[in-house]
Order: structure tokens, then sequence, then C-alpha cells
């Protein structure tokens, strides 16, 4: 399964630099004229192993490293930097200053096989000038490297700055939306890869059958700082675990996998709750499950979607195209449609962003902009985009605290965090009843959709008949196929039984990978396409 994060280790100090426009093009310094204008460029002034040995002593430890890097950043550097960012008249201007640790072990074979270790640390700087963007970014936290960051990001405009008064810089703290009891540089080791030994050791002696089981764990602290030219200076403090369980069952000539997963901002103690037992025990039941499976009925069928993670659906097939920039592109089916119906009206769908310890919470975006709850469908009808600072100005909306990147090294884009489907009143049990002949799809592995168009294709991993109110056989190689805003119209029934997914989304977008949310009720559609040729997911992963 893929890793927790996508991020890029910086043990050694390599400065790049780009300008993108509002196409995405970018616009990159040839490696001969960047040398020459950033000077020795490499030579970086805070080495990573002094950091490494800092992570060793603990929390107190680690925000002493970004202290020390934050020393080079202080209010007053931060609000030059803003200036020369600003220098050539752009609009505004923004500092984002990271340092993250992570590391990361897998077992397989019943010994662990791999162990990770990185500290990604760097600065990014953007302007922005109408529709454009210019945005420079480095890991060298010497002042000139800074500098020409700053300078890169400000060639998107071309006059001389019209600022006569300097920038004041307000610090502003919010309550952390997920505090955490133990950091990950304050647990061992030998604590973490016990869980994979547990992990290992229960699904193994769950089912006979069980020939291979692989496991991995990740975890993450990020220390944050975010300053604009509107005077904000603000910080964030991230933590981010996660715990994957998989295995191969073989009975005959049958081979089936199964897999369960889950994480969240929470501390270590995520594990007293969520265990390694429990993931091991119900990735060996969907094995055990698939092992049983017949072929999938192929054609247009009723489905039931399952709650929690079934969610992914909704966020693929709909959340992508209600996000701001697809919107002012016009390139979304939901382009010019608030206030419009959208949906059946049992259908109400929310982003929220600050939901205590979830995957895809946030205090703060990765603007500075403080996460909220947004209603983006009410009773079928369509009542906003999910925004980043750039499209809530052009279009003339809202900053609904969407915006969001992967590191340091790329500019925020609107992207979700934790989207849902409220809760019905129909009880699971009356939306399975209601079926003469249908399709439970339960968890998927994965899906993609094409914004333009709304086409979705999702791959079912432990998905069942519905026959005669009841659910029979399971089944296997079944994908879900139609178009987001159709399907929408389609649900017939909403279960009562909302939930969140265990913590295991992770979207991609615009060459960045986020860790978002999902969650829904069981949900009945009166009719999508069910195909039987498995299809790999390319956005949204679990």
């Amino acid at each position: 399964m893929p890793p927790c994060w996508n991020s890029k280790y910086s043990l050694i100090s390599l400065m790049n630099m780009t300008m993108e426009n509002n196409n995405n093009r970018k616009l990159s310094l040839s490696r001969r004229d960047f040398l020459k204008k950033a000077g020795t460029g490499a030579a970086a002034t805070l080495a990573a192993q002094p950091f490494a040995s800092l992570l060793l002593n603990g929390k107190q430890a680690l925000a002493a490293g970004i202290a020390k890097s934050e020393s080079q950043l202080d209010s007053d550097t931060i609000r030059k930097l803003l200036e020369i960012a600003l220098s050539r008249g752009g609009e505004f201007a923004e500092v984002y200053v990271e340092y993250t640790a992570n590391s990361s072990l897998s077992l397989t074979e019943e010994r662990i096989r791999q162990a990770n270790y990185g500290i990604v640390q760097g600065v990014g700087i953007r302007v922005l000038k109408g529709a454009q963007t210019g945005y420079g970014y480095s890991d060298d936290f010497s002042f000139e490297s800074l500098k020409s960051a700053a300078q890169v990001a400000a060639f998107i405009a071309d006059q001389p700055s019209i600022t006569t008064q300097p920038l004041r810089l307000t610090a502003k703290k919010y309550p952390n939306v997920s505090p955490i009891k133990a950091n990950p540089d304050q647990v061992a080791v030998k604590t973490k890869t016990d869980l994979l030994y547990r992990a290992n050791s229960t699904a193994r002696g769950a089912d006979g059958r069980v020939t291979q089981v692989d496991a991995s764990y990740a975890d993450s602290i990020s220390l944050l700082t975010i300053a604009n030219s509107e005077g904000l200076l603000t910080y964030d403090e991230r933590a981010l675990y996660r715990l994957n369980v998989s295995v191969v069952t073989e009975a005959g000539d049958r081979r089936e996998s199964g897999y369960h997963g889950g994480g969240g901002r929470l501390g270590f103690e995520l594990f007293e709750t969520f265990t390694p037992e429990q993931a091991a025990k119900e990735a060996v039941r969907q094995a055990a499950v698939n092992l049983e499976s017949v072929d999938a009925p192929a054609g247009p069928n009723v489905v039931v979607l399952g709650n929690g993670w079934a969610g992914i659906l909704l966020h693929e097939a709909i959340g992508h195209g209600l996000e701001a920039d697809f919107n002012r592109k016009k390139t979304s089916l939901f382009t010019d449609r608030i206030g419009q119906r959208v949906a059946s009206d049992l259908v109400t769908v929310i982003d929220e962003g600050n939901i205590p310890h979830r995957r895809g919470s946030l205090t703060v975006d990765d603007e500075g902009t403080p996460t909220r709850q947004n209603v983006l469908i009410e009773n079928g009808i369509l009542r906003s985009y999910m925004t980043d600072r750039l499209n809530a100005k052009l279009m003339g909306m809202e900053m609904t605290g969407n915006g969001r990147r992967e590191s340091f090294n790329f500019m925020p884009v609107p992207r979700m965090t934790n989207t849902y489907m409220l809760g019905g009143e129909s009880t699971p049990e009356e939306i399975i009843g209601s079926v003469s002949k249908g399709l439970y799809a339960k968890a998927f592995s994965g899906g993609q959709v094409d914004i333009s168009n709304g086409n979705f294709v999702f791959n079912v991993t432990e998905g069942y008949l519905i026959e005669n109110g009841k659910v029979t056989a399971p089944v296997k190689g079944a994908t879900l196929i139609g178009i987001g805003p159709e399907v929408l119209t389609k649900v017939e029934m909403v279960g009562n039984d909302f939930s969140l997914d265990t913590g295991v989304g992770t979207c991609g977008k615009a060459g960045q990978g986020v860790p978002v949310g999902v969650g829904q009720p069981h949900v009945k559609i009166s009719e999508i396409t069910v195909g039987g040729t498995s299809v790999r997911g390319r956005s949204m992963t679990g």
C-alpha cells in the first residue's frame, strides 16, 4: 500500500526555483543562471545531522530545532523577504516555512525489511499578481538563497512596487485542532516495530490459509510558519500516524488478498484503541471472504454503498468537481451552478477541516487560513465551492480553509480535507431489504475521475450480491462506472449509520499528495454501471 504521505528527504541542501503562471506552465531558471543569481546556493547554513540529533531528544528538542531554523527567519527577516517578493509590483506575497521529521517501517516475511527516517525542511515564497503566480523555494536557509527565491517569485510582476509603508506582521496563534499526548520522536523504535510483529503474529494465527503478511508503519511531525503581506504571522504543529496490514490467503488454486489500515492526527496513543491485532484480523477476514467470491455481475445495477470508507466514491465523483480552481476555469460540471439542484434532496455533502484528530484535519490550511465546516451541497442544492486564496479572490468568494500543499516545494491549490455525506433516516437493514437484485459495495481500493465530464471508475475490493433483500455471495473484480452528478440524482435512500473512514486516504492532485478523510452512511443508488475489469485508482488511495 502507498505510504501515508509523499515527501522529499532533504539531508543535503539543494536549491530549486520555478515560476508558474495560471496555466501551471513552469518557467525554470537554468542551473548556470541560477548559480549566477544565487551565489554558491548549495552551502546550507543548517546541516541535517544536528537536527537528526535533536529529534532523538524528544518534543522539546524538536521545537528547539525549528526555533533554530527560524532564528534565520525571525519576523524581521520574513518581513524583508516579503518586501523583496513585492518589489516588482506583486499584489500579495507569502512565506511558508516547513520542518518535518518522518519515519516509516515495513515488515515482510516476518522480518523488518525496511526502515526510513528523513527530514524535510525548507521555505517556499509565493507572489500573486492577478491570476498569475510566481513561486520560489529553497532548503538553504541562508538569507542570500532565500532572497534569490523571493526575487524569482517576484518575476511574475513587471512594474515597480507601489508599497510605501513598511510591512507589519502580527503573530496569530490558533488552538490546535488535534493536540497529541505522545510525539513520534518520543517513542522508541522497538515500540514501533512491536506493532508490526504483533500484526504479523495475529494474522498468521487467525487463519491457517494465510501465506503472506505485509505490515507497515509511518509517522510524521511537522512544524510550520506561515506569513504574508497582509500582516499574518501564524504557526501550526501537525502529527500524523498510520498502520497498514495486508495479507494473502490461499486455498487450492485460489489466492486472494485482504487489507486494513488506520491512523490520524493523534499521538502514539492511537494504537491503544486502533490496535495491530484489530487491523490484522480485519485484513484476514477480507481475504477469507474473497476466497469464496464469484464473478461480479456486469451492466446497470442497483448499488448499495457501505458506510465509512465507501465515501471515497463521494470524494472522487463529486468532491473534486467542487474545488474552486476547476470551477473558475469552467472545467467542472458544477461550474456556475451554485443555488441549483445538483442532487437528490436526501444528499447533504460537507467538507470539514477542523474535526479533531482526523487524518484530513488542519488547524490552519497551508495559507494560514483557519479551517472550518463548509456546506457544499444542502438537501440537493449546491451551496459553495472549496477555495484557496487565489481562486477565492478571482471568484469573489470567501476563503474556506482549503488551500493545501504537499510540502514547501509546492504552491497551495484548493483541496478537500474531510469530505462526507450526512446521515439520513433509513436503517442499513431497510436499505438492503429494499433491493431485489443488486450489488453491495462495502470497500474500495481507490478511484479516479475526469473533472471535465464527471466520469468515474472505482475498484471494489469487498462486494456482495444482493438477492431478494438479502446479502448473499461475495463478488470479485467489480468496478463501478458512472458520472458523478448523475449518480447524485439517483440516491434513493440514505442510512442512519454515518461514520468516517479509519484514516487511510491520500489524495493526488497537481502532482501533490495530501492526507484526507472521507465518510458517509449506507446509501442506495438506483443505478450504476458495474464492470468486471479491475481498475487501479490514480487519484485517491488507501
